[in-house]
């Protein structure tokens, strides 16, 4: 009979939300409350609650209570999505190009067809790239700070064909792994197919609570942390040399892997060291082109320590054997002329601009970003709720992420995500003015 009460009130309150009844943003009983009210036990309450969060159609906020979402919204609020559609302005995930990459990459291709060397990439690579294409990135790398032999050097599909094989290749389901409270949505994904337990540090005005870090480490058993020093996503930090050294100091005294993802580190001239160079024999350095080049360029590159590198070769082998040749001679190609040095340093232009239009346009919104980031991130008064936010703009064919696909924590905050390097400046100027509208007309 409990079950059979504890069924109907599920879908009670899922016909209720779908057919409008209760809609997004209407705050329901509390636990406490819905017990009372359907003489039903506490437990009971809270598992109805429980299902209809699965179910995608309300979400627990903690010391606020439960709200009905908008179902309109995908379960990742967009961030796990295709492109967006026709017409639709995307604030949401960042393919920055310059107009002349079309022609560059046309000249390279009929360059590459001249070349002497085309029929070699026809055939299967080694796993981890051909050395002297290994030896590119590792010069490369000394441009990013970072000193390296040709051998420790791993070409891999991108970056986050990267952060995956680093993850099969060195931790084990089961496995915690300490992360900041908002990352990068990629690593949550490989981390919930691998099973590892995602451990979240809490976060200060200039970057992860380190002093959290080592409390978690004194108090579970920690195997790893992930971390972006070099300008974060989504929060556009640069962590400081000091902020580096305490997180290396505390790496080796608990023996903690760290997975350093410098995908935006381009971003930010002269930053401090990166963390594998401060702490080599246990960081693992992983990167790639696509946010510097052309996302649908999969050419990235692990550095790792001399003693993990088998492991991760194998990886690479169980995967995708190797990085596809004609792309891997391309991307050097660049590297080698560079091309991509130089993409880089207009890229940084280009986003500078695009936040100074940000910071002109959303003057007096307290929000994040650094000021050479594709990126900012906007925190909304507790009053906004995130998703009627996002569902407002993309009536206006706006795409823009809510906090949920960057949590680590139970806790969701309400914040968007604004990802500047997708449209034109016209465009995002238009754009921006409409998320100012939207965001005043709930305040005012």
């Amino acid at each position: 009979m409990a079950r059979a009460r504890y069924k109907r009130l599920v879908d009670q309150f899922a016909t209720h939300i779908q057919a409008g009844h209760l809609p997004p943003g209407t705050q329901l009983p509390t636990h406490r409350q819905l017990a009372t009210e359907e003489g039903i036990a506490l437990v009971t309450a809270s598992r109805v609650y429980a299902e209809l969060e699965v179910m995608g159609l309300v979400s627990g906020e903690a010391g606020r209570g439960t709200f009905v979402r908008e179902t309109a919204l995908s379960p990742g609020h967009g961030i796990d999505q295709p492109a967006s559609t026709e017409g639709m302005a995307d604030l949401n995930f960042n393919s920055p190009s310059l107009p002349e990459q079309t022609d560059m990459l046309r000249d390279a291709l009929r360059q590459l067809a001249s070349s002497g060397d085309l029929e070699a990439l026809l055939h299967y690579q080694p796993h981890a790239g051909r050395k002297h294409e290994r030896a590119t990135v590792a010069r490369h790398l000394e441009s990013r700070g970072l000193s390296v032999e040709a051998d420790q050097v791993l070409i891999v599909s991108g970056a986050q064909h990267g952060l995956a094989t680093t993850v099969m290749a060195l931790l084990s389901p089961g496995d915690v792994v300490a992360t900041d409270a908002l990352i990068y949505p990629g690593f949550k994904a490989i981390a919930e197919v691998h099973r590892l337990e995602l451990a979240p540090i809490p976060l200060t005005d200039q970057g992860p609570n380190l002093d959290a870090l080592e409390q978690l480490c004194q108090s579970r058993r920690v195997r790893a942390v992930y971390a972006m020093p070099t300008l974060h996503n989504p929060m556009g930090w640069v962590m400081d040399i000091e902020q580096r050294k305490q997180l290396v100091y505390i790496a080796r005294k608990y023996g903690l892997l760290i997975i350093e993802d410098a995908a935006y580190a381009f971003h930010a001239e002269n930053p401090p060291a990166p963390l594998a160079a401060l702490a080599p024999e246990t960081t693992v350095y992983v990167s790639g082109l696509s946010k510097s080049i052309a996302t649908g360029l999969r050419f990235g590159f692990v550095a790792s320590p001399s003693h993990w590198v088998p492991m991760i070769e194998r990886t690479i082998r169980a995967t995708t054997w190797n990085t596809p040749g004609l792309m891997t001679a391309l991307a050097c190609r660049w590297i080698e002329d560079g091309t991509v040095s130089r993409l880089e340093q207009e890229k940084r232009h280009d986003a500078m601009i695009r936040q100074s239009m940000a910071r002109e346009i959303l003057k007096g919104l307290d929000y994040v970003s650094h000021p050479a980031s594709y990126f900012l991130w906007l925190p909304l008064p507790e009053e906004i709720r995130a998703d009627l936010i996002v569902i407002e703009l993309m009536r206006s064919n706006i795409s823009v992420s809510t906090a949920e696909p960057f949590a680590t924590t139970n806790h969701v905050p309400h914040a968007i995500r604004l990802a500047l390097g997708s449209v034109t400046l016209e465009t995002l100027e238009k754009a921006l003015k409409v998320v100012r509208k939207v965001i005043d007309n709930y305040l005012y």
